[in-house]
């Protein structure tokens, strides 16, 4: 796919403030600090376009970016920061789940895991309840670039245990390498 426009349209934390023009969208999901917004900007190729912080925890709305007029990539907060009070952490929850339960133009759900590590068990909670909610789910590894290639293979495999009924792609956003895979990965 060639991206030839995208844009920050809303931060939302309502869900009478989701979009309501019907366009398809792609929602990006993962831990805090896995790298999400960097994955946006790389696959984009706009350096600022989501915001990106190394403190885990910033992102706290649902983030809309238009895709080529067409569709819509829904930047998540992310899950598991355990510095959230807990009435943050009921937020997140809420509002999640309120995205996930009143949108019936979700055409697809993209799951972060760090390739580095195996899968924390809220990871594991995510995909199960994502799979439970029918919606099409891929799993990207982010930040293979701090893997050799036989740390890879062998995380690829733990992984593909773990989630068996998805399709993985092992990514590094800081290194760009299989930029067209990924693009054809998540926009297929």
């Amino acid at each position: 796919m060639f991206i030839y426009d995208s844009k920050f349209i809303k931060s939302v934390v309502k869900s009478e403030d989701f979009p309501n023009d019907g366009l398809k969208e792609i929602a990006i999901v993962g831990r805090s600090n896995v790298g999400k917004s960097s994955l946006i900007n790389s696959m984009l190729q706009r350096k600022r376009l989501a915001k990106v912080s190394s403190t885990p925890g910033k992102t706290r709305t649902l983030n809309f970016f238009l895709i080529n007029n067409l569709f819509y990539l829904v930047d998540l907060p992310g899950y598991g920061y355990a510095k959230l009070s807990k009435s943050e952490r009921n937020s997140w929850k809420y509002m999640v789940e309120s995205y996930f339960d009143n949108r019936a133009c979700i055409d697809k759900v993209i799951l972060l895991i760090d390739s580095r590590h195996a899968p924390f068990e809220s990871d594991i909670v995510m995909y199960d309840w994502i799979n439970s909610l029918k919606y099409k789910l891929d799993i990207i590894a982010t930040k293979s670039d701090k893997l050799s290639y036989s740390q890879i293979k062998k995380n690829e495999q733990v992984f593909k245990k773990q989630f068996s009924r998805s399709n993985i792609l092992f990514y590094s956003s800081l290194k760009n390498y299989n930029r067209n895979e990924l693009l054809n990965f998540v926009f297929s």
